[in-house]
């Protein structure tokens, strides 16, 4: 495994207060409101977990101001959680890089928080790669991409154009071709956005259910209680 080198990482998770209404909102016609506020709060809590086995690097959140208190409370005291500026997914990574990359090379991933079956190599490998490039891009197979790292603010990178959408990770590096930056591409991998990647999960974490507990937890109950509502119907 692939581990940043020194404590001048900042591992930064994007995130949001586990509200009905506030995340997961792309599962409100296959779960119950709650159920998607349960599974994703597992999804973080096993986020965290993951970004803390790094061990050399520091962690922290990036949210909307609205959810700081209620994701501190979920955090506990070891982990900063810091308001980004303005609204949306644009604003909030413009802010993790404007707070966290402070001059003297710093290096910084904004990470998000439903992928912690991600291998933990890819995220040091991600560190690694920002000692030789400006700019480090994790994609998601469907056009979009899970993490983006860089060791100086550049906030012509996020603006709203494209940003959560299929074309999402091509607009990006657009930008980071516009502004002659170097990029190093990471692992492809998915997220947990529709629930075909649920059942992509739900099929892969029993296999190995210690890289995400909670997740897994989580999936085999719901496993459990679609199983009965088939046997009700």
């Amino acid at each position: 495994m692939v581990r940043p080198t020194s404590r001048d990482c900042t591992l930064v998770i994007m995130a949001k207060a586990p509200r009905p209404g506030n995340v997961k909102t792309r599962f409100a016609q296959s779960l119950f409101p709650l159920a998607a506020v349960e599974l994703y709060r597992c999804l973080l809590e096993d986020t965290l977990a993951l970004a803390e086995s790094l061990g050399d690097a520091d962690v922290a959140i990036m949210c909307p101001e609205s959810d700081v208190e209620e994701l501190s409370r979920l955090a506990g005291t070891g982990v900063p959680v810091v308001a980004q500026s303005g609204d949306g997914l644009a604003a909030g990574l413009t802010s993790v890089f404007a707070h966290f990359a402070v001059p003297g090379g710093r290096r910084v991933v904004a990470f998000n928080s439903d992928s912690p079956h991600l291998p933990p190599s890819v995220l040091g490998s991600a560190f690694e790669a920002l000692t030789a490039h400006d700019v480090v891009v994790g994609p998601t197979h469907d056009g979009g991409y899970y993490l983006v790292g860089a060791t100086v603010s550049h906030p012509e990178l996020f603006t709203g154009d494209g940003m959560g959408t299929m074309n999402a990770l091509e607009t990006l590096l657009a930008r980071t071709r516009s502004l002659g930056l170097s990029v190093h591409l990471t692992e492809p991998f998915y997220d947990i956005d529709l629930l075909a990647d649920l059942k992509r999960l739900a099929a892969e974490l029993p296999r190995a259910p210690a890289r995400a507990p909670r997740t897994a937890e989580w999936l085999e109950q719901w496993r459990h209680a679609v199983a009965q509502l088939r046997t009700q119907a």
